[in-house]
Parts: C-alpha cells; structure tokens; sequence
C-alpha cells in the first residue's frame, strides 16, 4: 500500500526529513550536496511511503524569475527521486500530480531543471523546455547560465506564451538552476 504525504517541510518530523535526506543520497549516488539538499527545503515536501517505507522524496519550493522586466512568483521543483527497486512503478508521476496542481493554483509557473535521463518523462507530463537563453541574477548582476539553457523546463497554464525569452532565476548558494 502506498501513502502519498504532502506538507510544508515544518510539517514534517525530524527524523522523516532526515529519511529524505538519505534517500536522495541514495538515488543520486553520492551526488546530493547540503546545498542540494537545501534547496529542497521550505516549501512542499512530497513523500511517497510504500508499505510503510519511504521510496520517493520531491520537493516544491517558491523562487522569483525574472521574465521581460517581470518578477514571476514560481513554484521550483526539487530533489525528485525513487528508491532503485521501486522504479517504474509510477511513483514518481503520482509525487509530480500532487506538486504540480499546487503550480497551477499558487504560482505563476512551475520550473525546473531536469538530468537528460529525467526529460521523457517531465516532457510526457507536459513540461516544456525553455528555449531562451537561461541566467541568474547574482550579488554581481546578472549573469548568463549558458550551460543550463537546455535543462530548464516549465510548467503551468498561466505560463508565458513566448518560451524564446530570456529567463533569470533569483540567486542562492550552489547550483542557481
């Protein structure tokens, strides 16, 4: 039996936060840093239990990007990830369904970054990828993320029209995308 939990990360207990943790450890192999893990923090958590251990972790939290001169008020996912041995069983789609009916009824579009591997399946659910050129506005200005420029995606109804545009995430410690 699967349980699907989404709250706010003050929500959850400690100890089920530090169960995130190790997952994502896991499912990223070594490759989730505290500032990773960090940017998952303080917005929706998603935890999909099954049989009651936790096998998928995604996160939602607000950023600001700028779009045409605009500050856009943008849901961000984070550290989506499924145990190895509970793949393919849609888990991951069943943690995305939660957080992407909070992008349509809290912000103005939904972003993300996606691995290559992950691209099938962001694009199935209709996210689509940002075809202008990607930056970050930094404590020096705002600085140009070229090698982003194929990896943002975005989501949302009430989203931008034009996806050719220049599009700048709001700066934080570690990867800014």
């Amino acid at each position: 039996m699967t349980e699907l939990r989404i709250a706010h990360t003050a929500d959850f207990e400690p100890h089920e936060l530090a169960l995130a943790r190790k997952l994502l450890d896991d499912v990223f192999e070594g490759d989730m840093s505290d500032e990773d893990w960090e940017h998952c923090l303080g917005g929706l958590q998603a935890l999909l239990w099954e049989d009651g251990e936790l096998v998928g972790h995604a996160a939602l939290v607000q950023r600001r990007m700028l779009l045409g001169g605009r500050a856009l008020r943008c849901g961000y996912v984070e550290g989506v990830g499924v145990r190895a041995d509970r793949r393919r069983r849609g888990h991951a789609g069943t943690m995305m369904a939660g957080l992407e009916r909070a992008v349509e009824r809290a912000y103005d579009l939904g972003v993300l970054s996606a691995s290559d591997e992950a691209v099938p399946f962001y694009l199935s659910r209709g996210w689509l990828p940002w075809q202008g050129p990607t930056s970050a506005l930094t404590p020096e200005g705002l600085v140009a993320t070229p090698d982003e420029d194929d990896s943002v995606y975005v989501f949302g109804s009430g989203g931008p029209a034009d996806r050719t545009a220049p599009l700048a995430a709001d700066w934080r410690d570690g990867d800014v995308w």
